[in-house]
């Protein structure tokens, strides 16, 4: 018995959500705090931050060394031989005596007066801090480019999924009116436009398999794994209240706690220091010195004679003139305060547009989720109600194909509005400085373990 024009149609819609959820199986999905957990080890743009870090720590030691104790060791060892011409009884005559001569110091320096150090010492708390501001600022950076990555190549592989649906419902619907067309029930048009649809689709599907395997790879060189699945969006989307709730407050929120803001701020006393630090130059610098020498031969006046020497003292260094280097690497220094003034003037402006931008779309968010969850809602009836117009006489095959090409834009559409929202919500958070681990699980909920 052949089948019925219903029963056909029936099959080319079923046939269109069969490749929708057929990657729902996946027993190996990595889920976001999965992937943040690899990518805190094997990320190597935070590892280069976290060593970054380690090496910025060392600045306060450093700086410390030049006003704690020096101590100095020192040996000499030498084999000489001497030529000594004398008046003799016969005229004068030349000796050429041959000894060892040996030399040890022991010093221990301790400064009384370095302004230069001081000041180097109290930029080296600056320095320290700036790192620790930098390292937060690399932190929050991971989270942003992880989930990045991560909705990008979900979306990649739910787009994948849409439009081998559309190609299976555009190969199940020519199929349908070849046979349709030989029943006599249909025209060559409505084969040759299923026809021309399907070939699309089919070239949809290499592109979106294409970019389904860069996106993935992308984020393999962030978790330092291959991806085989993701997580994908769960059916209960929610947006969540923003609070605080008033951009002003996200604005004072960045000023007070953006890492990258706090960051300048600290490159700017920094720069402060380093122009105290050049202007001590010009001080002088007391140091208390203490030596212990001991010396076997030391010359040819004390052959095969020992001494130790014992000295404690003060020395006072006083510069001069140095050419001009002081007052130059001054006026340099005080050129790169105002410099990263401006720096920290730019940064700021910038954040508090990246605030509002983010502030906006997180507001619009809401609207438009709510309008594409409807577009998503009528765009499904309207290919059922295509469907049993076509029973009818009413609409034709063409009809139906256009209908469930609406459906599959309003399912992509959908899919990346609520992508868009996470992604500004994290961005908002991170711009203003409060971007946490709890914000991850926050966003992590928003997706279904397979």
């Amino acid at each position: 018995m052949r089948p019925s024009k219903k029963r056909l149609l029936s099959l080319a819609l079923a046939s269109a959500f069969v490749s929708l959820t057929s990657l729902t199986g996946s027993a190996s999905a990595m889920g976001l705090v999965q992937a943040y957990t690899e990518a805190l080890k094997n990320d190597p743009t935070f590892r280069s931050a976290i060593y970054e870090h380690q090496a910025g720590q060392e600045n306060k030691a450093l700086a410390r060394a030049g006003l704690l104790p020096n101590l100095a060791a020192s040996y000499s060892t030498s084999l000489n031989r001497t030529d000594i011409t004398s008046p003799g009884l016969t005229g004068l005559q030349t000796t050429h005596p041959a000894y060892t001569s040996k030399s040890a110091n022991l010093q221990l320096r301790q400064t009384i007066l370095n302004l230069e150090g001081v000041a180097r010492y109290i930029q080296a708390g600056a320095q320290v801090s700036y790192a620790d501001a930098q390292f937060s600022a690399r932190q929050q950076d991971l989270v942003i480019r992880l989930v990045s990555t991560y909705v990008d190549a979900q979306f990649a592989e739910e787009q994948l999924a849409l439009v081998r649906a559309q190609r299976d419902a555009y190969a199940e619907q020519q199929s349908v009116n070849q046979r349709m067309f030989e029943q006599g029930e249909g025209t060559r048009t409505d084969v040759l436009e299923a026809q021309s649809k399907s070939d699309a689709a089919r070239a949809q599907v290499i592109e979106a398999e294409d970019n389904l395997t860069n996106s993935r790879n992308a984020l393999a060189s962030i978790v330092g794994m291959e991806i085989e699945s993701l997580d994908p969006l769960s059916e209960s989307f929610k947006i969540r209240t923003l609070e605080p709730s008033t951009l002003a407050e996200w604005k004072d929120l960045a000023l007070a706690h953006n890492a990258e803001i706090d960051a300048l701020r600290y490159a700017v006393d920094i720069q402060q220091m380093e122009i105290n630090k050049n202007r001590a130059a010009h001080a002088p610098r007391v140091d208390f010195v203490s030596t212990l020498s001991r010396g076997d031969s030391e010359s040819i006046n004390t052959l095969y004679q020992s001494s130790v020497v014992r000295s404690v003292g003060v020395q006072v260094s006083i510069p001069i003139y140095s050419g001009g280097s002081v007052s130059a690497s001054t006026r340099q220094s005080v050129a790169n305060a105002e410099k990263a003034r401006a720096d920290l003037e730019a940064k700021i402006n910038q954040v508090m547009v990246e605030v509002r931008k983010q502030y906006s779309l997180a507001l619009s968010s809401v609207g438009k989720i709510d309008a594409l969850v409807k577009s998503v809602e009528s765009s499904t009836l309207l290919v059922e109600a295509t469907r049993q117009s076509i029973k009818g006489g009413v609409r034709i095959n063409l009809d139906l194909l256009n209908a469930q090409q609406q459906l599959f834009a309003a399912r992509r559409d959908l899919a990346q509005g609520r992508y868009g929202y996470l992604l500004s919500y994290l961005r908002l958070r991170n711009a203003a400085g409060v971007l946490n681990g709890s914000d991850l699980q926050t966003v992590a909920g928003y997706f279904a373990m397979r």
